[in-house]
């Protein structure tokens, strides 16, 4: 697993349908890229829930891409399996199965 980069992403807002763009990490795990957070509520996971298309800033470009939110337990923590890990604030493996969002970055169309 491999922290590859904190990224801006633009989501849209599930109430009031407005852009709004904040700054996360994503993650290479499984071959795939993922976006996730430490365990909480999180405004953004709630908007690709209610309009999974957003944008990933990129340093060198801005890339349409839909969100897949990763609710099976089992791919879950195969997935957090190789994230938590490697991050040495992030407190237990339980506690992201728990209470983190989990979100596949996927091309549009897919």
């Amino acid at each position: 697993m491999n922290v590859t980069d904190q990224v801006e992403i633009t989501t849209i807002g599930r109430r009031s349908g407005r852009p709004r763009r904040l700054e996360t990490w994503r993650y290479l795990a499984d071959g795939r890229y993922w976006l996730t957070g430490s365990p909480g509520r999180r405004d953004w996971y709630a908007n690709l829930a209610a309009h999974p298309e957003f944008t990933l800033h990129l340093a060198d470009r801005d890339v349409p891409v839909r969100a897949r939110l990763v609710t099976d337990p089992d791919e879950r923590a195969r997935v957090f399996g190789e994230i938590v890990p490697a991050l040495s604030w992030a407190g237990t493996l339980q506690s992201w199965l728990d209470g983190s969002p989990l979100v596949e970055i996927l091309p549009v169309g897919y």
